[in-house]
């Protein structure tokens, strides 16, 4: 199928999302709070409740709104590339209509065999029309590269070239996909064994929100405990497939008074980058 390069420069949406505190508590299993039964419990009992703010990456991958915004790329080989989540309001009701007008900015052209990016900008607002968060969230299309289009824009996070200030591991259970899932990308790929090994995974993959609302998670209780709504930007790129059954492990780097670089590495094999060139910013 040929790609609907005149997609491009059009916004799509509203796409209407109606929550309420289950919704919350569901998101936040679905990234790993309580786990163990006791750790990250504000993220999913219902007493004094808060928000995980990685909630607000979750609206831009909705199943709806992929398959609204479809420009004809290979589904197979879509993948979530990075994002860049940015709060306008601390996020704080636990109960509300969230509404996303969403922006396909750009197509752009890796080159035959290395695929195309989109870039994809979402706004998102309450019932009274109060600006939320933005969402600059980047898909890979592995398939779809070689089109003639222009070329991706460079934007790269400083890594320091030193050991960590934080460090925070945790398991990721075989069932995660199946939890997170249930938010909203139903993408077959997270839980379909023979469509995931059709397309050149081992087994399904888990979900990069999934992913990145762990390390959410981790540097909020490292950084700022018990108080989620200081985050003001969560930005990550996403460079590897995590396959539900690892360990990974955190790395937080202090920048300066308010920010942190991060990135997620597999626990046994830090050569195994999950999400890399990632910044959290708070006030």
């Amino acid at each position: 199928m040929a790609l609907k390069l005149d997609m491009q420069g059009k916004t799509y949406g509203p796409f209407v999302r109606k929550y309420d505190f289950k919704d919350l508590i569901l998101f936040a299993l679905g990234c790993g709070a309580g786990r163990d039964g006791r750790t990250d419990l504000q993220y999913v009992y219902e007493k004094d409740l808060k928000i995980l703010p990685l909630f607000a990456a979750m609206p831009i991958v909705d199943s709806e709104v992929t398959k609204t915004i479809d420009y004809g790329f290979n589904w197979g080989g879509s993948l979530h590339w990075g994002f860049d989540l940015q709060f306008h309001q601390p996020l704080t009701k636990l109960s509300g209509t969230l509404s996303t007008q969403v922006l396909l900015k750009g197509l752009y052209d890796r080159g035959e065999g290395r695929g195309l990016l989109a870039q994809h900008i979402g706004d998102t607002y309450d019932e009274t029309g109060t600006k939320l968060f933005t969402n600059e969230s980047w898909d890979i299309a592995l398939y779809d590269g070689g089109f003639g289009g222009p070329k991706p824009p460079k934007d790269v996070v400083e890594m320091p070239d030193r050991a960590p200030d934080f460090e925070v591991s945790e398991p990721i259970d075989q069932n995660r996909a199946l939890i997170y899932r249930l938010s909203g990308d139903y993408h077959p790929q997270h839980i379909d064994w023979e469509y995931a090994q059709k397309y050149g995974h081992p087994k399904p993959n888990l979900h990069a929100v999934s992913t990145a609302g762990t390390a959410c998670r981790h540097i909020i209780q490292t950084i700022i405990p018990g108080e989620p709504g200081r985050l003001t930007r969560f930005k990550t790129r996403i460079t590897k497939p995590l396959y539900p059954g690892v360990t990974i492990k955190t790395q937080i780097w202090k920048w300066d008074d308010h920010s942190v670089h991060f990135r997620v590495v597999d626990a046994d094999n830090a050569d195994m980058i999950y999400l890399n060139y990632a910044l959290a910013e708070w006030k």
